[in-house]
């Protein structure tokens, strides 16, 4: 393009209105060539904002000598002319005569003759009886490989091509031109030709290896770069009066200057949205409302004037049902879908006077009281014998056992433990004993101090059963779920706002207030954020959409906003909108899921139990072992090695029994320790005498001697 045609073109394009923002110019190192240094400033000015790209320049002295020289030459031969000055193909024609001499030099200046070409009779054009260069092949050859440094740079042929030396990458201001970085084919972009020259193997396109660029209309952000076809009209784009719940849509009017400001979540996604469009479109947003400002209809109403083309679209809280998009096309929905059931939360801790026991449940109370029995008789065996504080009048015996081993529940017991069985088995049970105490404890105080919140409500059933009112936002379609559910008319009650729902609440479903209310999950989920410790969310949830934003049928937005809304739901800038407009709800973590203590069972003690009977029964296996041996000799006593082993295992229990060393030693004989009838008979029962002789008293005496060694 001339450069007189671009000044024009810019100029037209400035008074059209076609330099402001959201336009973007870039021109081609032609006309950045030529009108880069226009004398006009009216061409400099009407091209602010727009990038070129031209050839880059080193400034070398050998340039600026040149330069000198032959301005003084020109004005000397055009004295009429003043500021005339060299652009770059002026340069570069120079270079390329430089070239095409010092070619001619190593080629020779002989053979300059010419022959002529074959031409046919049919020839239509001159051209074809031009001659023919007898030296032309050597002149080729010398011209591809000369290389010298030039007025423009470095000056050489590769495979019979100039290779073009960097680009220089510009942004028209109204002071003229101002670098932003270069361009070479091999390398990509860069701020300054150091950076190209240092890199290796690497091709950048990033923007930010360039100079902050001010784009047409003195704007920093990157344009569109085009803007999608509305006829010459801004979209009219229908909002909801400001919603019952303000945060999703809300539409404020300026008494000053009437202006109306719509803003909320449902808003902010949508400009989200169109900001990650490929193109930019124009849009502006018009409550649906009558001329007193209050609303219009239900969103039914708005939804259906899409239809009637009376709106381009429809943003706001827009929920999608299979009755709406008969008439609309929706977008990806942007929230999460489905109806709710919220009720109140009570707290169901049992206060009453037997709640110690609820700690523990009946199996682990059972087997706990089995154990410390056990116990108490384990202990009582082993130190029976050697222990006086396990000796003494039965009750004593059994009193003491039974004492020892309920008071390690509270390691208070007393008693000594001698044998190493025995001590062995009592430490076994204190670690035991200690496990369960804390861990009543702990479940004790959960059960008195923390919060069992459960609903007051559970199931749809229950409140139709009940006839309990329940509750549902004004102009909501929820209202048809609940009279298909079998809810009476008389017992549906409207709200318009959170608070208002939570006052209906308040008053109880016998006195003007609802037992439950139904909405959509964004609304309850905003609901809890505000209540969460006095309500909770129960199920079902009817399956519904979602939010989403309605555009007419067919609409070639609906693909395109679609995806920009995965952008936006998928990213971080989802997370920043619900913070700025529901807000954060660390604070109620999980408010639908009821906070309560179980019971500790068995099952979680099992192994601690199963230990301990092991322990146990080894340590009485041992005693016993070790008893058996040390009392062997009044086994083997010829007078009762034809006893049956129930005689036997009798023999040995009453020398246990008697090893109370507080007892009277001279009670013990052998009646005591063996009943006469308890010996088998004999050998041969035939020959058996009726008369004979039972064991003389010296064996009496021996035998009573094994027993207690120390009797007197």
């Amino acid at each position: 393009m001339f450069a007189s045609l671009g000044a024009r073109l810019f100029v037209k394009a400035k008074e059209i209105g076609m330099m402001s923002k959201g336009y973007v110019w870039i021109m081609t190192n032609g006309p950045t060539v030529g009108l880069s240094t226009s004398p006009d400033p009216s061409v400099i000015d009407s091209m602010h904002g727009v990038l070129g790209i031209k050839p880059y320049i080193p400034k070398t002295t050998d340039l600026g000598n040149f330069r000198l020289r032959w301005k003084r030459k020109f004005q000397q031969d055009n004295a009429d002319m003043v500021d005339a000055e060299l652009n770059i193909y002026a340069l570069q024609a120079y270079d390329s005569t430089v070239a095409l001499a010092m070619a001619i030099e190593k080629a020779g200046t002989t053979n300059l003759g010419f022959r002529e070409a074959n031409v046919s009779n049919t020839s239509v054009t001159d051209l074809e009886n031009l001659g023919i260069s007898q030296n032309g092949p050597n002149l080729l050859r010398a011209l591809s490989n000369t290389s010298f440094k030039g007025l423009t740079g470095d000056f050489f042929f590769i495979n019979g091509q100039l290779q073009p030396s960097a680009f220089e990458i510009v942004n028209m201001n109204g002071n003229g031109e101002r670098r932003i970085g270069f361009w070479m084919p091999r390398k990509g972009l860069a701020k300054t030709l150091n950076l190209i020259a240092n890199t290796t193997g690497t091709y950048s396109t990033s923007k930010s290896s360039l100079a902050p660029v001010i784009w047409a209309g003195d704007s920093t952000s990157i344009p569109k770069g085009w803007e999608i076809p509305t006829n010459g009209k801004k979209l009219r784009i229908g909002v909801p009066s400001s919603s019952n719940f303000g945060q999703f849509v809300k539409d404020t009017t300026d008494l000053n200057s009437n202006m109306t400001t719509v803003t909320g979540y449902c808003i902010a996604i949508f400009e989200a949205a169109v900001d990650a469009l490929p193109y930019a479109i124009t849009y502006e947003y018009i409550p649906f409302v009558k001329p007193d400002g209050k609303s219009a209809g239900t969103y039914n109403d708005l939804v259906y004037q899409v239809y009637l083309k009376s709106y381009d679209a429809v943003v706001g809280d827009t929920t999608i049902i299979a009755n709406r998009s008969k008439y609309v096309d929706f977008t990806l929905p942007y929230t999460g879908s489905g109806v709710s059931i919220i009720v109140p939360i009570k707290d169901s801790r049992n206060k009453n006077a037997w709640v110690f026991l609820k700690p523990l449940t009946w199996d682990l109370w059972v087997t706990s009281f089995c154990f410390f029995v056990f116990i108490g008789l384990v202990v009582w065996v082993l130190e029976h014998g050697i222990n006086e504080d396990f000796q003494g009048p039965l009750s004593h015996q059994i009193g003491t056992s039974f004492w020892f081993s309920f008071s390690t529940m509270v390691f208070a017991h007393r008693e000594r433990v001698v044998s190493n069985l025995a001590r062995i088995v009592v430490t076994i049970w204190c670690f035991v004993v200690l496990i369960l105490t804390q861990s009543y404890t702990a479940s004790l105080s959960s059960l008195l101090t923390v919060q069992q919140l459960q609903p007051t409500v559970t199931s749809v059933h229950e409140l139709i059963k009940k006839g309990e009112f329940v509750g549902y936002q004004q102009n909501s379609f929820v209202l048809g779920i609940l009279k298909n559910l079998g809810f009476d008319d008389s017992r549906l009650v409207a709200y318009n706002t959170p608070e208002e729902c939570d006052e209906l609440f308040s008053r109880g479903s016998g006195n003007g207030g609802i037992a439950a209310a139904f909405d959509e999950v964004p609304y309850m989920k905003f609901f809890l954020s505000m209540y969460c410790s006095k309500y909770t969310i129960i199920e079902p949830t009817f399956k519904t959409g979602g939010f989403g934003f309605v555009f007419p049928k067919g609409s070639p937005l609906v693909a395109d906003v679609s995806r920009a809304v995965l952008n936006v739901t998928e990213g971080d800038k989802m997370k920043e909108i619900e913070d700025a407009w529901l807000g954060t709800q660390s604070s109620c973590q999980e408010s639908s899921t009821s906070v309560s203590s179980n019971s500790l069972s068995l099952k979680s003690f099992w192994g601690l139990f199963l230990s301990t009977g092991i322990a146990l029964i080894s340590a009485l296996m041992i005693f016993a072992t070790i008893f058996v041996y040390e009392h062997r000799a009044v086994l083997l006593q010829p007078s009762y090695l034809r006893a049956t082993t129930w005689s036997r295992v009798l023999v040995l229990f009453r020398i246990f029994i008697h090893m109370d060393l507080t007892s009277s030693r001279t009670e013990l004989n052998l009646i005591h320790i063996a009943i006469p009838g308890d010996l088998p008979p004999a050998d041969n029962d035939d020959d058996q005498d009726p008369n004979a002789q039972q064991p003389d008293q010296e064996e009496v005496q021996n035998i009573n001697q094994l027993v207690v060694p120390n009797q007197e």
